[in-house]
């Protein structure tokens, strides 16, 4: 299939879905077009839910697959747009929009790059399985969880998101506490109660200068950050409960349960993590993907934002077209010459990897 007419049809691609509204939870009508497009060139796509599965199993069905995955999801545009986000101003040379780049522009070049394939008149010696995700931003039940126990055999995967295509070997994953401080009410101008904002503040000091002691020679150090804090109904009232909001990530040396038993043992409030299955990843050393990157001398690093990749049991690296420094900002853009190194860039590495 002429690449250059991929890259063509892709690019309108992706201004079509960034005109339609996907936010987490509510992909129904994106995950719709997407289908029918597939269904225009007569590929029978597998949904489940608002998932999108395709399969090329050229290699026969004994054979290694390797996974395309990027999610159609977007989070809800923040204030300060110039543009209307979901009917962007035409620009030869971006498209525009929200999630073009996170992750619009992985999701089509992937969907390049399996037409590509699927036309290509040599077979390649494994599998390719094509998962569009939904429900990836907020980390939902319904999204690339509940899709890959159903879309079969998966023995590694390429995530898509915007890394500039450099290949991220790694990702930190994310840990979230909820804090609650507890005192007694009173009045202030009495000097009553205990106050939970103090008792707050001193184990927001506590977790500030809390040093974990494993330094992963992969990741550093696990990072810590207080970013909420709330606290009192009116100026004369000593407040009794405080809450604040802990953000951690973690690194391959300590699990999400490990981190809040430790820090639950420094202070005085009670710490509710939201969730502790979203872990840190990294590929295995020596593993193909690494080998594939290396011979074809892609840069590597360590991502600091977490996707898609903590949910996998198979070995992954994360790599797409795009800035990760757009993602979730206002006027959202990906560049069509950053969709042409995507779609170029899958191509070439799938052609020089193999398990």
């Amino acid at each position: 299939m002429n690449i250059e007419f991929l890259i063509e049809e892709v690019t309108s691609l992706l201004r079509e879905i960034v005109s339609i509204e996907s936010y987490s939870g509510s992909e129904e009508a994106r995950s719709s077009f997407i289908c029918s497009f597939f269904e225009s060139k007569g590929f029978k796509p597998e949904r489940i839910n608002n998932n999108i599965v395709l399969k090329l199993y050229n290699a026969g069905l004994e054979a290694p697959a390797l996974m395309l995955n990027s999610h159609i999801d977007t989070v809800r545009p923040g204030n300060g747009y110039s543009f209307n986000p979901f009917n962007p101003p035409f620009n030869s040379e971006k498209v525009m929009g929200l999630g073009s780049n996170d992750a619009g522009a992985s999701v089509v070049s992937m969907i390049a790059t399996f037409l590509y394939f699927a036309s290509a008149p040599k077979s390649l010696p494994f599998n390719l399985m094509l998962l569009l995700s939904a429900q990836e931003e907020n980390s939902g039940p319904e999204g690339i969880s509940l899709a890959l126990k159903h879309c079969g055999r998966v023995d590694a995967a390429i995530i898509g998101e915007p890394t500039g295509m450099k290949a991220a070997v790694a990702e930190r994953g994310l840990l979230v506490l909820d804090g609650k401080a507890k005192g007694v009410t009173g009045h202030a101008a009495r000097a009553e109660g205990v106050n939970a904002l103090y008792i707050a503040l001193e184990d927001i000091d506590r977790l500030r200068s809390f040093k974990f002691e494993k330094i992963s020679p992969l990741m550093g150090a696990v990072k810590l950050s207080v970013t909420q804090i709330n606290a009192g109904s009116q100026h004369n009232v000593v407040p009794d409960i405080c809450t604040f909001v802990v953000d951690i990530r973690p690194t391959d040396l300590y699990t999400n349960s490990e981190i809040t038993a430790l820090l639950s043992g420094v202070v005085k409030s009670e710490l509710i993590p939201r969730n502790l299955l979203n872990s840190s990843s990294a590929t295995p050393i020596g593993h193909p993907l690494l080998s594939a990157v290396d011979k074809l001398g892609i840069e590597s690093y360590i991502s600091p934002t977490t996707s898609d990749w903590m949910r996998l049991s198979v070995p992954a690296i994360k790599m797409g077209p795009g800035d990760s420094a757009r993602s979730h900002r206002q006027d959202e853009y990906i560049t069509v010459e950053e969709l042409r190194g995507g779609i170029e860039g899958y191509i070439n590495f799938i052609n020089n990897f193999n398990f």
